[in-house]
């Protein structure tokens, strides 16, 4: 299958197809997530086909990122989250990004299990965070 980067039209497809995964939450807004990701320099939703999947993948200039990987449902375990992860490293190796990063909510061992079949390995850190929202 195809992957492209999505372009405007795609967000209410993908963001449907991201709440159809279960990859958001009522403090995220994904549509915005879509918007401030979509086509920049260090950014891109990437697409399957005919948005039979997608990925946001970003880096900071060091480390690569990939967040809300997604298959439809019916699709899923055919290979086609792989095929989105690698083309999440491609864009990355295009950009001269060596180390690719992501995070699994803990309870999520099915998905965690999914990375760590893709040689993903768990990493000894902790991770912080801080809300900037008053």
């Amino acid at each position: 299958m195809n992957v492209r980067s999505a372009v405007p039209e795609d967000e209410a497809a993908v963001v449907a197809l991201w709440q159809s995964c279960g990859l958001t939450v009522p403090y995220n807004d994904p549509s915005a997530d879509f918007r401030l990701a979509l086509g920049k320099p260090n950014s891109d939703v990437l697409v399957l086909g005919d948005v039979d999947g997608s990925v946001m993948v970003g880096h900071d200039g060091h480390r690569g990122w990939i967040y809300y990987l997604a298959v439809k449902p019916e699709y899923q375990r055919r290979g086609l989250g792989r095929v989105l992860v690698t083309a999440a490293e491609q864009w990355l190796l295009q950009r001269g990004i060596l180390k690719l990063n992501l995070m699994v909510r803990e309870h999520n061992h099915a998905v965690a299990a999914f990375y760590e079949r893709l040689g993903f390995g768990r990493t000894p850190r902790i991770n912080l965070q801080k809300s900037l929202k008053p």
